[in-house]
């Protein structure tokens, strides 16, 4: 490769991590500011905590483009840990020092790569109910009032605040909402509609000269260090807020790892970005800034805008600063009813919309599984509801396989199959492949056959072969999508050899079958290999 050619990819590479940076800032600012707020850490201690955590973690992370900073379910955790302290930062900071420290230690065990096996009702109850509460919470300053300390406080208070609204608060508080939701998509990928709205929002309500609450403090210089609590006493009372932050934080981290991997076709090490982010979080609570996990909706702009290393990671905090340092005066003056805004759409965003899509076709003990979730997420406690979850999705995987354990007389194998698909591989060189798909397909196998299909060097046509009886879980149909895409994205063709009419069935309601297309389906595996053969040969 010739010098020229060289520097070219290298000012590639850097032009799209500094867009991707400058991208994932945009997006942070308004989220940073709304979710400090939010939790009573204060706006500047939002902006401190998505400085320190995105560039250290960045820094130390894996190489891949990884945005931290607060996130939705962090800001609920934070919250309900600051009721509880009575606000008191000194007590905020030995508990998420602590538990920045637990999520340092968790990277030393094997805890990180448990997360893959988390059922997706599980996870998708989970952010549901995260975004359910956000818009619950955000409701009260939406409307010009302090918000509660909790979705059923405010629920059963809604009828006294509609009455009492500050229509001012609420004047500026619609036009937020209409500008972050109805911006349309092709301006919201140039400038996010969240920055918009904050800017245009604040500049109307400062004109206008309107009566309503704002962040009005917000501190400019660098954060000051923080003395925790050292004594056993205070330890041994909030370990428990630490293990639930610690849980969040991590969680959090190691899904949108998953993501990142799944956009840039790379792999990370789950132990390095665990270590990363609990390293991050220990510096932002000694600070007295708002500690954090990885950023999925952040990390997702910034790839999208051309970044591929962590290098977006320092361009992100650095424009932070100059925002923060520059612009202060300007952020006093945002009205918190525009934040409440800005955070009823993140959590309108968090919702897993493309679930309820599907919600018709998926099994009952699913449903079950998401549901309880969902509602001991809103209505009792973020961490009690995962494990519930996953407690109840184990007891009710159990329950179908002891349903099912009878003894079966099956035949033996087809040799000549076993025969065909030897002499198929050496005479087309691996062009045509084909794998079985045995044995239950469900929640706990979906990721590790995911993993099997990250490189097929050389394949043209793979034809794919379920042979099993029992019906696919929400997980294995997205883990099955997800093949099917990475394979298409190597210009590898599928061909699916399904025999039981109820999974086919299942397969089409999904739209699974349209993806591939329905003249790639076959019955029998004969079929499919003379299918792809004379394919091959008329290339």
């Amino acid at each position: 490769m010739s010098f020229a050619e060289n520097f070219k990819i290298k000012l590639k590479i850097f032009s799209g991590d500094v867009f991707g940076g400058i991208n994932s800032a945009i997006i942070t600012l308004p989220q940073a500011l709304a979710f400090g707020v939010a939790t009573g850490f204060g706006a500047a201690a939002g902006i401190w905590g998505a400085v320190i955590l995105c560039f250290i973690a960045g820094m130390l992370g894996p190489k891949t483009p990884v945005v931290s900073g607060t996130t939705g379910p962090v800001a609920i955790v934070v919250a309900s840990m600051m009721l509880a302290i009575n606000n008191d930062i000194r007590s905020a900071v030995t508990i998420l020092l602590c538990a920045a420290l637990l999520q340092l230690i968790a990277s030393f065990t094997n805890l990180p790569n448990l997360v893959k096996y988390m059922p997706y009702p599980v996870i998708s109850g989970f952010m549901n109910g995260v975004g359910i509460i956000i818009i619950i919470l955000q409701l009260n300053p939406l409307m010009g009032h302090k918000a509660m300390s909790s979705t059923v406080t405010t629920m059963l208070n809604l009828h006294n605040s509609i009455l009492t609204l500050n229509h001012q608060a609420l004047f500026i508080g619609i036009i937020t909402l209409a500008i972050v939701f109805l911006t349309p998509k092709s301006i919201n990928k140039i400038l996010p509609s969240q920055i918009v709205a904050l800017i245009f929002c604040t500049w109307i309500s400062v004109k206008t000269g309107l009566h309503i609450d704002r962040i009005n403090d917000v501190a400019v210089g660098f954060p000051a260090v923080v003395a925790p609590y050292f004594d056993i006493n205070h330890l041994i009372k909030f370990l428990p807020y630490a293990f639930t932050i610690a849980i969040v934080f991590s969680a959090e981290s190691m899904l949108t790892g998953l993501v990142t991997d799944s956009l840039t076709k790379t792999r990370h090490n789950p132990k390095h970005l665990l270590a990363a982010q609990g390293i991050g979080n220990i510096f932002c609570s000694i600070t007295g800034s708002l500690g954090g996990s990885a950023a999925t909706m952040r990390t997702v702009a910034a790839i999208n805008s051309g970044a591929t290393t962590k290098f977006c990671a320092v361009v992100n905090p650095i424009l932070l600063i100059i925002l923060l340092f520059k612009f202060s005066g300007f952020v006093a003056q945002i009205p918190l009813a525009v934040l409440a805004a800005i955070l009823i759409k993140i959590g309108y965003d968090i919702i897993d919309v493309k679930l309820l899509k599907v919600l018709k076709y998926a099994p009952k003990d699913d449903l079950y599984v998401l549901f309880l979730v969902l509602f001991l997420t809103v209505f009792y406690n973020l961490i009690f509801a995962v494990g519930a979850g996953i407690t109840l999705a184990a007891l009710l995987y159990a329950k179908r396989v002891a349903d099912k354990a009878k003894l079966v007389h099956k035949s033996v194998y087809d040799k000549e199959i076993m025969e065909l698909e030897r002499v198929l591989e050496d005479d087309y060189k691996h062009k045509i492949r084909v794998v079985h798909i045995s044995g239950q397909f469900f929640f706990g196998s979906a990721t590790q056959l995911v993993s099997k299909f990250e490189d097929i060097l050389g394949t043209k046509y793979l034809i794919l072969n379920y042979e099993s009886d029992d019906l696919l879980d929400i997980s294995a149909i997205f883990a099955l999508e997800d093949i099917i895409l990475r394979l298409q994205s190597q210009e590898v063709e599928i061909i699916l050899v399904i025999k039981n009419e109820n999974v086919l069935k299942q397969l089409q309601d999904h739209k699974i079958t349209s993806q591939i297309g329905e003249h790639n389906l076959f019955y029998k595996e004969y079929d499919a290999i003379d299918y792809a053969k004379d394919k091959l040969k008329s290339v």
